[in-house]
């Protein structure tokens, strides 16, 4: 148990009750370039200068760079002609543009997004479901249709989507040996960053990209090279329309979003589709079987929660599913990283 100064002390209540003043720094951040300016500049620099160069008020932009040195996203120097900052290692590997394992579109799509979304927390989880019409006037039976509502916020999605791949990618699909899985069906597979982490571990497999049409047109038009030959694209609805025959399908982050009856459903089809001997691979976040843990998977949920109609699971309720839709030989493997990998066998 906790000593009585640990109950007497509100530290802890104040760092989670300032948690989403911490988000609101680095969003901000973000949105205004104060990384890729540090980053381009080559040098350290002074807030009236950055204020100049961002068109921002001195005394904000000052009060903005003192609170990401203190969250270690800056560093600052105090010398007798002031106080000049430079990006973190951190800042310049995750946080610039430029840089390819850039988390900046992910942030954005927080910020101006999820963020919306989480307002309403209280009546997601007051209602059970998701939260798009209070947020932004969209029917919250189509999430998909809310997430995809203009070309925009299709961009930030996947863009945001492509981050995460940049950095976890390798690492749920090594997670398993693929390799003798040659023809291989992305379901939901977006912007194609997964696809082509896959086809680079795998440089003997060839991916099909399986997403909605408007999804498959920003794909080619803003994400995948069209010299690279290994990434193929198959428009439709993987819940309305057929799925051909492939060795292994991929399911990134696809199940998290429905609840169990559609999870079942979807992968019925992938199981009849599948030759056999092949497989199907989750990527997902999961929960400790006595969902004690991980916090961020735990997060993750209560996200689902007010943008889809799904959520986050063990590793026993995603075996579950997998053993109702006719797989067998599953096995789990954690990454420890953000996302992990589940394989089941036709």
């Amino acid at each position: 148990m906790g000593s009585t100064q640990d109950l007497d002390s509100p530290q802890i209540i104040f760092q989670y009750t300032n948690g989403f003043l911490v988000s609101k720094v680095l969003f901000t951040a973000c949105e205004l370039g104060v990384f890729d300016l540090l980053l381009e500049s080559g040098e350290p620099l002074s807030s009236d200068a950055i204020a100049a160069r961002l068109g921002t008020s001195p005394s904000g932009t000052e009060r903005l760079l003192d609170a990401c040195v203190g969250l270690k996203l800056l560093e600052v120097e105090v010398t007798r002609r002031g106080a000049y900052y430079r990006n973190t290692e951190i800042s310049n590997l995750y946080l610039t543009k430029s840089s390819p394992k850039s988390q900046y579109h992910i942030m954005m799509y927080y910020s101006n997004t999820v963020y919306l979304c989480w307002h309403y927390l209280t009546d997601a989880v007051r209602e059970g479901r998701n939260q798009y019409e209070r947020a932004f006037g969209n029917s919250s039976k189509d999430p998909f249709g809310a997430m995809y509502r203009s070309e925009e916020e299709m961009l930030k999605f996947m863009a945001g989507q492509n981050s995460i791949w940049s950095i976890c990618g390798r690492d749920v699909l090594a997670a398993f040996d693929l390799s003798p899985f040659r023809h291989i069906y992305d379901l939901g597979g977006g912007g194609g960053a997964l696809a082509q982490a896959c086809v680079s571990v795998y440089p003997n497999s060839t991916v099909t990209i399986y997403d909605l049409p408007k999804v498959v047109q920003v794909a080619k038009e803003w994400f995948v090279p069209s010299e690279e030959h290994q990434i193929t694209f198959h428009k439709g609805d993987f819940f309305k329309d057929s799925i051909p025959e492939a060795d292994l399908y991929i399911l990134s982050k696809i199940l998290h979003d429905w609840d169990d009856d559609k999870c079942k459903q979807l992968l019925a089809k992938v199981h009849k589709a599948c030759k056999p001997g092949g497989g199907v691979l989750l990527v997902e976040s999961l929960l400790n079987e006595d969902k004690s843990g991980p916090l961020e998977t735990q997060l993750y949920s209560l996200n689902m929660l007010v943008q889809t109609e799904g959520k986050e699971r063990t590793p026993a309720e995603y075996r579950n599913l997998l053993q109702a839709a006719g797989f067998t030989e599953i096995q789990v493997k954690r990454t420890g990283k953000l996302y992990d990998a589940i394989l089941g066998r036709k």
